[in-house]
Order: structure tokens, then C-alpha cells, then sequence
């Protein structure tokens, strides 16, 4: 990424309402989640009583941000019955809501008559989007940074449309 573009931490450092993330894949391939993802399959499961265990940067960073004022929502687009990978996220998504972030969960049959964007994103303060680019196997192709008009548009009414259709966290059954 050029020097010029804002770091992940830094976009949200600078929001002072909102940021909110739509997913649509079933699955990712994203490097950090290589161990965590196998020692899932493996069997592991986090501990909510042992939060010293599971706390990691990403929580710090949420709870930062929440702790400020912004509110971050998560959407997630899933395809029923869930793939392997969209249960491994269901399983450890209560380390997102313990740290602030409100996270829910659309069953893709119930997405069929809402537009939405070809690729996942991040929508900082209704004004940036951030594009997460991805391969067919589910790795991270970078992202891209627009402030466009129609794209911000696009991003913001898509994701109020998901997440007045979707479940709460604490509330979707893993099917």
C-alpha cells in the first residue's frame, strides 16, 4: 500500500460517528487467520469466562474506538447451511461484541432483493468506503481507499438494508 494511504488503525482513529463493515463471502483466506482456523478444526473453542486468553489488538483497537463514540456495526452475509469457515467466525464473534462491536447475521435468501456492492467493505463516518478486494480462494487482494458519491451512496443504503433484515449475533442459530 503507498505510503500515502491510511493505515486500517488510522481510518479509524479518525471516525467520530460510525464504521460499519458489510461481509458477504463464505469464506476467507485472510494470513492471519491460518492458526486460529486450524486449531478451530482441530477442536479448539475460545473460553468466554477466560477473556485474558482470547483478548488480542483487534478488540483493543474496537474498544478504542467504541469507547470514543463511534459505533461499529458488523453485517454478515451467510449462504445456509453455513460453510466450515462461517462457522469458525459464528463460534469466536462474541470476542467482537465483548469488546463493543455489534455484529449480525443475514441468511443469503433473505438478501435477494437488496442491491449491494460486488465486494465487502468498510464505510468510515457515511463518507469513505473501504473495499476489501479478494481472490476466488479467499485471499486478501488489498484495499481501496474512495470517497465517491455513488459509492458511499451505494455502501450506506446497502448496509442499512442488511442489517434491518438481520439477526442479532446472540440471536442466529447456526444451521
Amino acid at each position: 500500500m503507498p505510503s500515502n494511504v491510511p493505515s486500517f488503525p488510522e481510518l479509524l482513529a479518525h471516525c467520530t460517528r460510525s464504521a460499519v463493515h458489510l461481509e458477504m463471502r463464505d469464506a476467507y483466506a485472510v494470513d492471519y487467520e491460518a492458526g486460529p482456523f486450524a486449531d478451530w478444526r482441530a477442536g479448539f473453542r475460545h473460553d468466554p469466562a477466560g477473556r485474558a486468553s482470547w483478548w488480542r489488538p483487534w478488540l483493543d483497537l474496537v474498544t478504542e474506538t467504541v469507547g470514543r463514540g463511534v459505533k461499529m456495526r458488523r453485517a454478515r452475509i451467510v449462504s445456509e447451511p453455513v460453510s466450515e469457515y462461517i462457522r469458525y467466525e459464528h463460534s469466536g464473534t462474541f470476542t467482537n461484541v465483548a469488546a463493543g462491536e455489534q455484529v449480525r447475521w443475514l441468511p443469503r435468501r433473505q438478501a435477494s432483493e437488496l442491491s449491494l456492492p460486488g465486494n465487502d467493505y468498510w464505510l468510515f463516518d457515511g463518507q469513505l468506503v473501504q473495499w476489501n478486494h479478494f481472490a476466488g480462494d479467499g485471499s486478501s487482494r488489498g484495499p481501496e481507499l474512495t470517497d465517491s458519491t455513488a459509492a458511499v451512496k451505494l455502501c450506506a443504503d446497502a448496509f442499512e438494508a442488511v442489517w434491518e433484515r438481520a439477526i442479532p449475533h446472540d440471536q442466529y442459530k447456526i444451521r
